[in-house]
């Protein structure tokens, strides 16, 4: 059986748990009330609840940059036209923005919110799971 697109998912690192989501939204555009640029919203929340507000990596669509919401590319996906890209309902990439989050400086026991542009994160994430390309079949 499927697991449902809205159950936050599991993901432990570093000795901290947290649930995960991903949403996929559109900006409304205030004159015409039509969907104007997509959004991934990928939000961690540090367990138990309590211990730390939630991540909130924000991708935005933009020039060079490709967030779709499904066909032709898959759901999830994000990623540079001519660069790196992350399918963000893989928790291995999950777990490489998260650390790329910690190296700018986020910390689990934060009490508030903290929203961050997912772009200046993506290369680093892009970067560390090639790295574990290597380290299969060891």
């Amino acid at each position: 059986m499927p697991r449902h697109p809205k159950k936050p998912r599991r993901l432990v690192a570093d000795g901290h748990v947290y649930l995960w989501t991903l949403r996929h939204t559109h900006r409304r555009l205030p004159d015409s009330g039509r969907s104007a640029g997509c959004r991934q919203t990928l939000t961690l929340h540090p367990q138990p609840p309590g211990t730390g507000g939630p991540l909130r990596i924000v991708f935005d669509e933009g020039p060079g940059r490709y967030v779709p919401g499904g066909f032709p590319l898959g759901s999830g996906d994000v990623g540079y036209v001519d660069g790196g890209s992350l399918n963000l309902h893989e928790p291995g990439a999950v777990r490489a923005l998260l650390d790329a989050a910690s190296a700018h400086g986020w910390r689990p026991g934060e009490r508030q919110a903290v929203e961050v542009d997912g772009w200046p994160l993506l290369e680093a994430a892009v970067a560390a799971r090639a790295g574990e390309g290597g380290l299969e079949g060891t």
